[in-house]
């Protein structure tokens, strides 16, 4: 550690020890304690995202249902004789049956600074008809950043996809995969963005980027962070500061912050799994929604608690968590995407007051 860095790693560790101090004596669940780096982006960093056409092979029949004739074929049986055409083997299209092969496409998210031989995961997904890519292995895909530039990486291996926790598959979700660990970087990025001395947070909050700004004034002294807007912070380092701008950067990024949770809602409207952050509450509504009616506080309806469930009818107090809300919905049939639907009416109603996210 070099002499004009240690005072700034000193200051920074004494910020910490002060944050999680505070956090000791702040109720549980109000404040989640977080380091600058976990909320923040330094200028540039911007993820690359890479694609590319490739084709899984291995499947037990449940690839493509492909067949090749003498005027044309699918795009799975032009790709496999191409395929074969680099290993000098000539086959005509009409001879080819393919329910083992799956023309998928392959995308992928990666990081500006990973250079030549850094590995990433990649995302499968079919293109055509097939049925499941479950035990399938991708064939050495190139990866390029635009259609018309060349490939900048590869891609290629056995395909994952989840199970159900009890050993079976999903078969819902069976057309994509990943791969882990599967990409490989091939080429250096052509500019590599230099940081700068400003911070972009990853949810723009104007009280996350006001408390972010006051734990690194309280690590380095005051004005040494300036809040610009919701979305940003410039940094200035004191005057006589003999260290790099990298560990200036560096030292901010582990000053630790007491960040308040956004209140959001993360629902899977294919399996159902709703995420709630904070102690999220419903206020008074009533919504019907293919054949159910959720009701929200308010007079009692016709039916009883006891067979509301099985009538499709679901009532709970006002001021519920979304957890008892979830509860009754499954409790009553409510299909995935159906309870997205219902908690999206509920935002736009007023009743609920956050963030719904569906993916």
């Amino acid at each position: 550690m070099t002499r004009s860095f240690r005072p700034t790693f000193v200051r920074a560790c004494a910020a910490l020890l002060l944050a999680l101090a505070a956090f000791a004596s702040t109720p549980a669940g109000a404040q989640t304690p977080a380091r600058v780096s976990d909320l923040t982006l330094h200028t540039g960093n911007v993820p690359r995202r890479i694609v590319g056409y490739g084709i899984v092979t291995g499947l037990d029949g449940s690839g493509d249902r492909s067949f090749g004739n003498a005027t044309g074929s699918t795009p799975s049986v032009r790709s496999v004789v191409n395929l074969l055409r680099r290993f000098h083997l000539e086959v005509p299209p009409e001879q080819l049956r393919l329910r083992d092969v799956a023309a998928v496409l392959v995308t992928a998210e990666v990081s500006p600074y990973l250079r030549a031989g850094g590995r990433f995961d990649v995302q499968v997904s079919a293109l055509g008809d097939a049925s499941s890519l479950r035990g399938g292995v991708l064939w050495m895909t190139p990866l390029v950043e635009d259609p018309n530039a060349p490939p900048v990486a590869t891609a290629q291996g056995n395909l994952y996809l989840p199970n159900d926790g009890n050993g079976r598959a999903l078969g819902r979700r069976s057309n994509s995969a990943r791969v882990p660990q599967g990409g490989l970087m091939e080429l250096d990025p052509e500019r590599v963005p230099v940081a700068e001395r400003r911070l972009l947070l990853r949810q723009p909050d104007l009280p996350t980027a006001s408390r972010i700004a006051a734990a690194i004034n309280a690590a380095f002294g005051e004005g040494t962070a300036k809040v610009d807007d919701p979305g940003s912070l410039t940094l200035q380092p004191k005057a006589g500061s003999t260290e790099t701008d990298m560990g200036f950067l560096a030292a901010v990024d582990t000053v630790a912050v007491l960040a308040e949770g956004p209140a959001r809602i993360v629902i899977d409207g294919r399996e159902g799994t709703i995420v709630a952050g904070g102690g999220i509450q419903l206020g008074p509504a009533v919504i019907h929604h293919q054949g159910v009616t959720l009701q929200i506080g308010g007079r009692s309806l016709a039916q009883p608690d006891s067979t509301a469930a099985r009538s499709g009818i679901v009532r709970v107090d006002a001021r519920s968590s979304v957890q008892e809300v979830a509860t009754g919905l499954h409790a009553a049939g409510v299909r995935p995407e159906d309870m997205a639907a219902i908690f999206e009416s509920l935002r736009a109603s007023g009743a609920l007051v956050a963030e719904v996210v569906v993916r």
